[in-house]
């Protein structure tokens, strides 16, 4: 099986190579990839569902948004995801649902701490057949 993703330091940041077969897994598999970084996900159940619905734009700034609102939920409602199905993804926007729960003191642990999501160096491409794109993020 191809690899999904890989992580790699960033001066004050860190970033992630994400690999997709399609647009849909690419933006599942950023989304695996960004929670990977925050907590071992093998501890998160499925016990929260939330629906996440962006607006049409270009695929980099979709890809800023998309994990711009995951964190939102993380630091917000303190939610912790693990699953991610996206529904629909392109130029008309992004429909995807993910499904975790609220983290829980000596349950799950933080690995690291993200501030947000940075457009640097980020590029949505295809490359030989399979979608890639490269995500820096602000610790």
């Amino acid at each position: 099986m191809a690899k999904r993703f890989e992580i790699f330091d960033h001066t004050a940041d860190i970033g992630v190579i994400v690999y997709g077969e399609n647009l849909k897994a690419l933006f599942e598999n950023a989304g695996e990839a960004f929670f990977r970084l925050i907590t071992d996900v093998r501890k998160v159940r499925y016990r929260v569902e939330k629906r996440i619905e962006i607006g049409g734009e270009t695929l980099d700034r979709l890809m800023v948004d998309w994990l711009s609102e995951l964190l939102y939920l993380h630091d917000v409602e303190n939610l912790l995801f693990r699953g991610f199905k996206v529904e629909s993804v392109g130029e008309g926007g992004l429909k995807a649902v993910v499904k975790g729960e609220p983290f829980q003191q000596g349950v799950h642990v933080v690995k690291t701490e993200v501030k947000a999501v940075t457009y640097h160096r980020m590029e949505v491409r295809q490359e030989n057949g399979r979608w890639r794109v490269q995500i820096i993020f602000d610790l």
